[in-house]
């Protein structure tokens, strides 16, 4: 089992920057592939962002490609996404998710993930 906790979400104004993380615990972190996900109100999740085990590769949807940056530290159990020229469209609840049994190399921004933060809001005003 492994337990993830999202921060870093809040009000900005488009343009702007946010940084969100994700502290895992439980199990050691550097043994699972990590995604970022997100739901706005009334659609379904998407797939953000996701990043291998080992770091060494990743995925970003078309959506955000060029402006968010997925990485992760194992030495401190997190996971980041830093997101750049924020725009209203990226208003939503942003979730980590975790999956278990992943290659080294692979991200898996489709999962399937075994494991879920509570979720952090970013909410950007025009």
């Amino acid at each position: 089992q492994v337990q993830l906790v999202e921060s870093g979400g809040g009000l900005v104004q488009a343009g702007d920057s946010l940084r969100l993380s994700c502290v895992a615990s439980g199990r050691t972190f550097s043994g699972y592939a990590v995604a970022w996900f997100r739901q706005a109100p009334g659609k379904e999740r998407e797939s953000v962002a996701a990043i291998s085990r080992g770091g060494g590769n990743r995925y970003y949807a078309d959506s955000v490609k060029g402006r968010f940056t997925i990485s992760r530290d194992n030495a401190k159990n997190t996971l980041y996404l830093q997101m750049n020229s924020l725009k209203p469209e990226d208003t939503a609840v942003y979730y980590c998710a975790a999956k278990a049994f992943s290659a080294l190399d692979i991200p898996y921004p489709q999962g399937p993930y075994d494991y879920w933060g509570q979720g952090t809001q970013v909410t950007v005003s025009s």
